[in-house]
């Protein structure tokens, strides 16, 4: 949901499920003694009213304290945006917003602006989309549960850290309720016991449940992927994808009575990394078109055929370009034919990326890889935000990939962010974080592009492909195409915010305290 309203503060909010954004802006010539903001908010479901609360505060005001948040009436957002992440979905919010002038201390209320806006609920009508905790790294995480693993924590911690992603798909695989339903999946990662629980529960209620995984011979996952399969009872049930340079998918598509009727698929593999540590997504959909085409690319793949074989069937069966029709969720199924120097899918994302006119948003689970950067190095009007999890590592030169990068983020239209933590004991109140729980992607999983998410007419491109010419022309994945839909704009918007002012905030402190040898924490709070 979008709402805007004027007054000596406009707002701009937006929505989505789990998160409420606020753009602020003012006249130029009102701003000469601005404090800040002041950010109230009114749940009208339950009466509740709050200051929304932030960790930075006046010196004067924080003499001797061991506060380590601190109301927005106190100590005024200094900032033009700001974000709600306590919003609960499917509720209404009143948001009262207020400029503070005078000293700290003795701040003043200025005139106010009101903003009503609900959040979107989990379950849509045709799409509904999920996202974790993805920030096991966090402030939230280390004061709730300390630097404890969640495995010592209990269920509270992984409740926390899965944030609706699991429910939603435990959700999808209960409606298979009896012998009339299917479930026909594909995963790279398969071994997490809960979601293998999930299937082996669906077994006992009589549903066809049949699973591809992926079993490349001299991949490292296959064995534990095979262990837990075993363990979880469901070998009659798995089918190994041996052929494939990687099996990457992670999708189910459930039918009723032989035919299919939604298909669940997104980022997330049935891993412990996946569902509470890295930020992943899923994303289910209402369409039994959609879902058809899903299932036919599922029984291609449980043939297990040579990569060649496969990549004729793709080419056959999913022409590219793809046909898009005024009511269709087009998708992107690979692998599609083509080499590093000429791939039709991969160019075709490049493209669609550059035709933002307003702004772009990119998350980048390995770093900007194959020509990606040109997309993002233009001095202009257009915002591009990335998300990375790391800078580019493979390959090129990483040191040339790495001052590549540095060179274009520099534009003042560009605002990237790398994945990190904090390491240090203190800054300004903030706790030192725990690591991640996992190693090869550690913070940011998803790959998501949305051009001109703020318009009318938005574009939200989501699955399981890395943006490489190996997730196009090698590997197994697949890629919807959403446009015109604001909801699910909306909902993928807040998300990046949300994940993005996370790590921008870490990875600066990264940088500071890596040019700081002295290790002094006073000199950090001072600095960053």
């Amino acid at each position: 949901m979008r709402v805007k309203k004027n007054g000596e503060v406009t707002v701009y909010a937006i929505s989505g499920t789990h998160v409420v954004f606020l753009g602020l802006n003012m006249q130029v010539e009102n701003t000469n003694d601005l404090m800040g903001f002041a950010i109230q908010r009114q749940d009208k479901e339950t009466g509740e009213v709050v200051w929304l609360r932030g960790n930075k505060t006046f010196e004067k005001c924080n003499a001797g304290s061991t506060v380590t948040d601190y109301s927005s009436l106190v100590a005024p957002i200094q900032g033009f945006q700001w974000a709600d992440y306590t919003a609960k979905p499917g509720y209404t919010y009143i948001y009262r917003i207020y400029p503070m002038r005078g000293e700290p201390g003795k701040l003043q209320k200025g005139s106010l602006t009101e903003v009503e806006i609900s959040t979107e609920k989990p379950f849509g009508e045709k799409i509904s989309v999920f996202f974790n905790m993805g920030a096991i790294a966090s402030q939230a995480y280390t004061k709730k549960f300390g630097r404890e693993k969640p495995s010592k924590v209990g269920d509270a911690a992984y409740q926390w850290l899965e944030r609706g992603l699991l429910d939603g798909f435990e959700s999808f695989i209960k409606r298979a309720e009896n012998k009339d339903y299917s479930l026909h999946c594909a995963f790279y990662e398969f071994n997490l016991p809960k979601i293998l629980q999930m299937f082996a529960e669906a077994v006992a209620r009589k549903v066809s449940v049949e699973i591809i995984y992926d079993a490349e011979p001299n991949a490292s996952g296959t064995q534990k992927t095979k262990q837990a399969i075993h363990e979880g009872k469901l070998d009659p049930y798995c089918f190994p994808r041996i052929n494939a340079p990687v099996m990457h998918n992670k999708f189910v598509v459930l039918s009723h009575l032989g035919k299919p009727i939604a298909a669940w698929t997104g980022s997330m593999n049935a891993s412990e990394n996946a569902v509470y540590g890295q930020l992943n997504n899923g994303i289910i959909v209402e369409d039994p078109v959609l879902a058809q085409q899903y299932l036919n690319y599922w029984m291609e793949l449980k043939k297990d055929d040579e990569h060649k074989v496969m990549q004729e069937w793709v080419e056959t069966n999913n022409v590219f370009p793809l046909e898009e029709k005024a009511d269709s969720i087009p998708v992107i199924f690979s692998p599609h034919k083509g080499t590093k120097t000429e791939d039709r899918v991969l160019e075709w994302y490049k493209s669609t990326a550059s035709s933002a006119t307003e702004a772009l948003f990119m998350t980048f689970p390995f770093g900007i890889l194959d020509g990606f950067a040109k997309v993002f190095d233009h001095e202009d009007s257009v915002l591009r935000f990335a998300m990375l999890d790391k800078y580019p590592s493979c390959g090129r030169n990483s040191k040339e990939a790495k001052a590549e990068i540095d060179r274009i983020r520099k534009f003042p239209n560009i605002c990237m962010a790398v994945g990190d933590y904090i390491k240090v004991k203190t800054i300004d109140g903030w706790l030192e974080e725990r690591f991640s729980l996992g190693s090869g992607v550690p913070w940011v999983h998803t790959k998501f592009m949305l051009v001109d998410p703020l318009g009318t007419k938005p574009t939200v491109i989501s699955g399981s492909a890395n943006w490489s010419d190996e997730s196009t022309h090698g590997n197994d994945e697949n890629m919807l195409i959403i446009r015109n839909d604001l909801t699910v704009a909306d909902i993928y918007f807040t998300e990046f915010m949300r994940i993005f002012s996370h790590h921008r905030f870490r990875e600066a402190v990264k940088i500071y305290t890596e040019e700081d040898k002295s290790n002094k924490a006073d000199n950090w709070n001072r600095n960053i």
